[in-house]
């Protein structure tokens, strides 16, 4: 679905239940740092704001997007998380290195997902320019970071939901 008219920033979530028990991994790419730290501010701002527990974030940097598939697996197979958040942004080039990334990222963070039962979320921006990658961490689009915190609230609810009947 195209994001072209959807800011789901300023969706509020009701009664999605406590959450200061989960334990949340953020993973955030340090490659265009200016994108990834309004993305990595709003997702932590959102945790913290639904009632998630700050001391039970913990926040991971790796080099760009592409380790991200990596990082989320040590997570998803070597800590406590609830919920993995991987958060990064691609911006096309004059090469096809875009398309090769944004399929490895994509499909590797898929395979991830399907394999075990911890959500790992999709933060990654995948854009043609700046501006809208700008537009899409705070900007007209909202803050896409914002709505990763909350899929992943949503799907640490929804695994627990599923224990527990």
């Amino acid at each position: 679905m195209s994001s072209a008219n959807q800011n789901l920033s300023s969706e509020k979530m009701v009664n999605a239940g406590s959450i200061d028990h989960f334990h949340f991994t953020v993973i955030v790419a340090e490659w265009n740092r200016e994108i990834t730290s309004a993305l990595e501010k709003g997702c932590i701002e959102t945790l913290i704001a639904n009632g998630a527990d700050s001391n039970k974030i913990r926040l991971i940097s790796v080099p760009g997007s592409w380790e991200l598939v990596s990082a989320a697996t040590m997570a998803v197979n070597m800590s406590n998380a609830d919920a993995v958040i991987c958060i990064g942004v691609v911006v096309r080039g004059d090469t096809p290195h875009f398309d090769y990334i944004c399929q490895g990222v994509t499909q590797g963070l898929a395979n991830l997902c399907s394999a075990q039962t911890t959500p790992v979320i999709y933060g990654v921006l995948t854009v043609n320019n700046m501006q809208q990658a700008l537009d899409r961490c705070g900007g007209i689009h909202g803050n896409k970071g914002d709505e990763a915190a909350s899929t992943a609230i949503k799907m640490a609810l929804l695994k627990e939901k599923f224990l527990h009947t």
